[in-house]
């Protein structure tokens, strides 16, 4: 029998009710939490996964960051106790003890031994620092490298007093000297020392006198082994110059030149470039520190890591300069010929770390020289 049109209305809402009802589960009927369909169930579990997986990379490398900041602490602290103690173990080999003024001829015997002690301890502190540059902030190892040029400048300059033998064989071969033509008729800086009291400049040692060459404009400029042993030398303001140093200087500082070649020797201790342009410089160091140049190419050996600052357009490349007695420069120098880092570069106008600086560059192979004369 057929049902009235309103009671199959009703019916049909009523079914429908029950229908959604069912589905909701006991929530809709204020029982509780209703339980999600299948499809929902499993999309809320994966999400849920996802998230917590995501936290627990994060808390992750959290945690990785925080140890790596705590060991590179530690390891800059280790290395400031260690290069602390060093340091005034070789100040105290190479400083002048109470009284020794006094008894300076009676101590003289002893005193060579002590040097070579405080030339291997330096040696070592050089290692030492080239070992952990890598977790050093740039100023530390800017203030380590200037402490080691003032020790290796205090050395040079004992080891030059502790020599006055040397004195007597200049004095002998003075007239051989005097009668040969100096290699360069004009710009040679004459044998100076600084004021008393006055500190080098940075870059400059403070033990032998400098030598070198100063406000040249075009022309061949040479200096040879005995003139360069262990000498401070400073090339400055010079312009389309062509500069050779066969030989072993002490320290070497460019400054100021612009369109040069400069060719040198072993060099015992720190290379500055200052204020240079358009250069081409071949050089062999333990540092190697460049400042405010311009598209210049550098060849060199060097045993600690290479720094740039204020500094574009340079280019690296390996020493390749080689002239009749370098190996014993090299000897005399005490440079490792087996350790190279020129493609080593801190730049500290550039502190990231996941991309190249674009302060300077290496030299393709294939566009690098290999002859020099």
């Amino acid at each position: 029998m057929n049902r009235p049109l309103s009671e199959r209305r009703s019916s049909g809402t009523g079914e429908k009710m029950e229908a959604a009802t069912a589905e909701l589960g006991p929530a809709a009927t204020g029982g509780g939490v209703a339980p999600l369909g299948p499809r929902a169930a499993a999309v809320v579990p994966e999400r849920l996964q996802r998230r917590e997986a995501e936290r627990q990379r994060e808390a992750e490398r959290r945690r990785q960051e925080k140890a790596a900041q705590a060991v590179q602490e530690e390891q800059s602290g280790f290395f400031a106790a260690a290069f602390s103690r060093e340091r005034a173990a070789i100040e105290a080999l190479l400083g002048p003890g109470p009284g020794q003024a006094a008894e300076e001829e009676e101590d003289a015997a002893g005193q060579p031994e002590a040097l070579e002690e405080a030339a291997a301890r330096l040696q070592g502190l050089q290692k030492l620092l080239t070992d952990s540059v890598r977790f050093l902030a740039p100023y530390e190892v800017r203030q380590a490298q200037e402490a080691l040029s003032r020790l290796q400048g205090s050395l040079t300059a004992k080891r030059q007093q502790l020599q006055p033998k040397k004195r007597f064989a200049f004095r002998a071969r003075r007239k051989e000297a005097e009668s040969a033509p100096p290699p360069a008729s004009a710009a040679r800086l004459p044998a100076v020392s600084a004021p008393a009291g006055q500190l080098p400049a940075e870059g400059e040692g403070s033990g032998p006198p400098l030598c070198g060459f100063s406000r040249a404009e075009a022309q061949t400029l040479e200096l040879g082994p005995s003139e360069l042993l262990q000498r401070d030398v400073l090339l400055a303001d010079l312009s389309d110059c062509r500069v050779l140093l066969r030989g072993n200087p002490n320290t070497l500082r460019v400054r100021d030149c612009r369109g040069c070649t400069v060719l040198c020797g072993p060099v015992s201790t720190s290379v500055l470039v200052d204020g240079c342009s358009d250069c081409l410089l071949v050089l062999a160091c333990q540092q190697l520190r460049t400042h405010r140049t311009r598209d210049t190419r550098i060849y060199v050996q060097v045993t600690s890591r290479a720094m740039v600052e204020d500094c574009s357009g340079v280019r690296f490349a390996p020493y390749t300069w080689s002239y009749p007695g370098i190996e014993g420069d090299y000897e005399s120098s005490g440079l490792d010929r087996g350790r190279n880092n020129w493609n080593l570069v801190d730049d500290f106008d550039w502190l990231a770390r996941d991309e190249p600086s674009p302060n300077w560059s290496v030299i393709p192979e294939q566009d690098r020289i290999t002859q020099w004369d």
